[in-house]
Parts: structure tokens; C-alpha cells; sequence
């Protein structure tokens, strides 16, 4: 309640230092006044469009399944009919993403991940997450924190120098990055009330939104141990674009009113899921347990033991809790230039002075190593950099960071990594199959253990099926229940 009279003080006095601008609308989705300068409806609708291409490249692209494309889409397209903007012509996309994200453009552009699709357990739950985005579209929350944003940069005196004109400047130039970022509580809140409201309007449970969150945090806690660390409140997933509670969630249901009970639709979410691609995309390189695989590019290595591997688009990261830390990536570069040459003289090494240069062999392929030390401000960062030519123009590349001694201490252990990459034959390459999400009905005799045993071999194996299925620790399983397991 504080909050929400907050936010109505917060904006009577922007509308009121901007009234020559028409500042000030009704809200369409909540009712109240916004402020929404300088952002148009047309100008939401241009920038959707126009932003749209740059965020299926930046995040992997459409996932191509059309059947799911069309399922998700369908289910989008009956959750928008119930807002308050059907109108809009809302376009719903799959993201080949692993990392479990939602969020939505203005003009009516929303997605989710498949790994977000791998999570969910029914289809109340991705209702749940669509309908909240949805939430954010038609609540104008882009709008309203771009025409906030803009009218701070400008101030009290400069917005009367600008009154009458369009404030609007390049909007395309801003990426999508500024609709990724968190909104405020106030606007999770709508969002989630909305959403809520969309979804119980066609029928759904909505005590799914409460489940699926649990689920997150659950995943989200896994994944910090399986990297050895703390969660990263700034990586880029939806508890960080979305910091969503479960307490801000039955809050919303509690505002909105109370629902009657809906469906959940578990069988049929997790059939048209069954057979999804599952973690990293072949095309980009694959990490099983300590070891990444590209069939591609066929070539392999094996990280450190205790390395955490995480995968990017440009690049492999790995770490072992806060100690040691590594960065595997690799470019162009012209052929005829030894290793050594390359790590003395390349713009990659130009800032540091290097020590211990000695170029050596690896499986008959050109390579080199160095050492380097920075000084920063929490002391002395060591690195271990290493360069390999793998035929042609192509070169791979190691660094390690840590403090000098953690890096001495284990030279062996990187060295074996170095050691370890190697090129693969055709036939090599093509015995690596994408994982994939296997929907199995469960069977007398069968066990959460014995079920997880099924999976691919890796840390947490336990702890990764019961997170995927939405169980509890002890939760047992029942004869005949569809559970999801990961298969090669």
C-alpha cells in the first residue's frame, strides 16, 4: 500500500513538471496515471520492430521447432486476448537460449528460452511467466521508465526549454539492454497482478506462478554450487531481469482478488516438450561435465579438476570457486607467425609484460606460454596464457587468473589442460549427440535415484532431476507421473 501511494506521489509530481508536454495518460492496463513522455505507442511499436532482429543475434536466435513455436504462440496469443491491449499484435518467439529468461519489448514483442520451456513443469506455470510479460507490455512499463529516465537527464529548467518538442532523440540507438534491466518493484508488481489476472481469465491454476518461482530459486541455488560460488545477482537470467519473491507474488494475488482454482495442463506441457534440445547448442559447443566439445570445429579439452564450465557465444569460462578462473576462446590470426611470436607481439598481450615465454608442442600443433602479473586493488593478479594453432589461421587460447601462488601451485594441472586439447576426426566429432529432454512415464519400482541415474553422468546429478521436475527433497514419486530426464 506504501508503495503504491509512493509511486502515485512519485507521478502527479512528474506529470506536473512536465504538463506542457501532455505528459500524463490513463493507463489502459491499471487505471491510473503514467508518465510516459517520451515514448510514444508508436514509438513502442517502431522500437519493438526495430529491436527485435538484434535480440534473436544476441540471444542464439529463434529456437526452430515450429510446432512448439506455434504451441507457444497460441498459448501467448489467448493470454493477450484477455489483456486489457489485444489489439497490439503481440509476436511470442522461443529463444535457443539454455538460460531460463523472459522478458518483452515494447510494442507488443515478448520471448522466453527453451530453458525457461526445460523448467516449467505445466502449462499453467509458462502461462504464468508469458502473461506476466505481457503484463509489462501493456502497463507501458518501458515507456514509463525511459520518459522517467529522460526527464531526470533533463531537469527542471532544460524541460521547459524542450516543452512542445519531441524529447524522442534516436530511441533505436539504445539496444535492448535497457528493456533487460530490472524494473522497479512497483512495476514487478503490476506486472505480476496482470498477469495473474490474464491468466486466470482463461482458466489457469494461479498458484502455478508461485510454483515455477520456487523452481527458479531452486535452479538458480543449484547452479551456484555447481559453480562453486554465491549466486550472481548480476547475471543476466530472470531472477535478476525479473527479481520476482514469493511473497510479492501472493501479495498480487491477495490485491487482485481471490481466483477460482484452474488448470494446470501438466501432460500435455510436458509432451509438447518431450525431444526440446537441452542445455548448450551443438553449433555453439557443448560442455560435458569438465570437458568442451565442439563438433563443429572439432576439437576438445578437459578444464582442471573442480572447474565449473560455463559456455558462451564467443567463449568457454571456467572456474574453481574464488581462487582460480579461466578464459578459453579463439580468432584469427595469420598463418606463418609461430605461437611464441604471436603471444609476444599480438594486441591480445600488448598491455602486460610477459615472462617465461617458451613455445612447445601440443598433439603436433604449434604452441606457446606465458606468465604475467597486474596490480589491482584487491593486490596481485597472476595470469598463465597459452595459444595453440590449430591449422591454417585458426588459433585457440587459454588464460588462467589467480594470485601468483595459487597459479604456481597448480602448474601441473594446467599444464595437463593445455595438454589436453586436441583436434577431432569426422567420426570423433559426430559420436557427440545434444542433449535432449526425454519425457518418461514413471514406472513400480521406480525411484527419484534410479531416475536421475539415467541422466548423463555429471556433479549434482541428484539434485539437477529433482530441480528439473520441480520436486522437493523426500517429494516421493507416484506410479504413472510424467517426469522429464536429460539423454544423449
Amino acid at each position: 500500500m506504501i508503495a503504491s501511494l509512493l509511486k502515485r506521489k512519485v507521478t502527479l509530481l512528474a506529470c506536473a513538471a512536465a504538463i506542457s508536454l501532455g505528459a500524463c495518460s490513463t493507463n489502459p492496463a491499471t487505471g491510473e496515471q503514467s508518465f510516459t513522455a517520451f515514448m510514444s505507442p508508436a514509438d513502442e511499436k517502431r522500437l519493438g520492430a526495430e529491436q527485435h532482429p538484434k535480440i534473436l543475434e544476441e540471444f542464439g536466435g529463434a529456437y526452430e521447432n515450429p510446432e512448439l513455436g506455434a504451441y507457444v504462440a497460441d498459448l501467448g496469443a489467448r493470454l493477450a486476448a484477455a489483456s486489457e491491449r489485444p489489439d497490439l499484435n503481440f509476436t511470442f518467439t522461443i529463444l535457443d537460449s539454455q538460460v531460463v529468461n523472459a522478458f518483452a519489448l515494447p510494442g507488443g514483442y515478448v520471448y522466453v528460452s527453451r530453458g525457461l520451456l526445460a523448467l516449467a513443469n505445466n502449462e499453467a506455470e509458462l502461462a504464468g511467466v508469458i502473461g506476466h510479460e505481457i503484463g509489462h507490455v501493456t502497463a507501458r512499463h518501458s515507456a514509463e521508465r525511459y520518459s522517467r529516465s529522460v526527464l531526470v537527464n533533463l531537469g527542471a529548467g532544460i524541460l521547459g526549454a524542450v516543452s512542445g518538442q519531441r524529447a524522442v532523440a534516436d530511441l533505436a540507438n539504445l539496444g535492448g539492454g535497457l528493456y533487460l534491466k530490472s524494473y522497479s518493484r512497483e512495476n514487478e508488481f503490476e506486472a505480476d497482478s496482470l498477469g495473474l489476472r490474464y491468466m486466470t481469465a482463461i482458466g489457469y491454476e494461479p498458484s502455478a506462478v508461485a510454483e515455477f518461482l520456487a523452481s527458479l530459486g531452486a535452479q538458480t541455488e543449484l547452479e551456484a554450487r555447481l559453480k562453486g560460488s554465491q549466486a550472481d545477482p548480476n547475471a543476466l537470467n530472470l531472477l535478476s531481469t525479473h527479481p520476482r519473491t514469493l511473497d510479492r507474488v501472493r501479495e498480487a494475488q491477495q490485491a487482485t482478488g481471490s481466483f477460482a482454482p484452474g488448470r494446470v495442463e501438466r501432460a500435455a506441457y510436458l509432451q509438447r516438450i518431450d525431444g526440446m534440445l537441452y542445455g548448450d547448442n551443438p553449433d555453439e559447443g557443448f560442455i560435458r561435465d569438465r570437458t568442451f566439445v565442439h563438433p563443429l570445429l572439432r576439437f576438445r579439452f578437459t578444464a582442471p579438476p573442480g572447474f565449473a564450465l560455463l559456455n558462451a557465444s564467443d567463449r568457454v569460462e571456467g572456474k574453481r570457486g574464488d581462487e582460480l578462473a579461466m578464459v578459453f576462446d579463439g580468432v584469427r590470426e595469420t598463418s606463418g607467425v609461430s605461437m611464441a611470436q604471436y603471444l609476444s607481439g599480438s594486441k591480445w598481450t600488448q598491455k602486460l609484460q610477459l615472462t617465461g615465454l617458451q613455445g612447445f608442442d601440443v598433439n603436433g600443433m604449434d604452441a606457446a606460454t606465458a606468465s604475467a602479473t597486474v596490480q589491482t586493488q584487491q593486490g596481485t593478479l597472476g595470469y598463465r596464457l597459452i595459444a595453440i594453432r590449430a591449422g591454417g589461421d585458426r588459433v585457440y587460447r587459454f588464460v588462467f587468473l589467480g594470485s601468483p601462488s595459487t597459479l604456481a601451485a597448480n602448474e601441473e594441472e594446467l599444464r595437463r589442460t593445455s595438454y589436453s586439447f586436441e583436434l577431432l576426426s569426422e567420426s570423433e566429432a559426430a559420436s557427440y549427440r545434444p542433449q535432449r529432454l526425454q519425457i518418461v512415464e514413471v514406472q513400480p519400482g521406480d525411484t527419484v535415484d534410479s531416475l536421475a541415474a539415467r541422466m548423463p553422468q555429471g556433479p549434482e546429478q541428484l539434485a539437477r532431476f529433482r530441480v528439473l521436475n520441480g520436486l522437493e527433497s523426500g517429494t516421493p514419486l507416484q506410479s504413472g507421473m510424467l517426469v522429464k530426464i536429460v539423454s544423449e
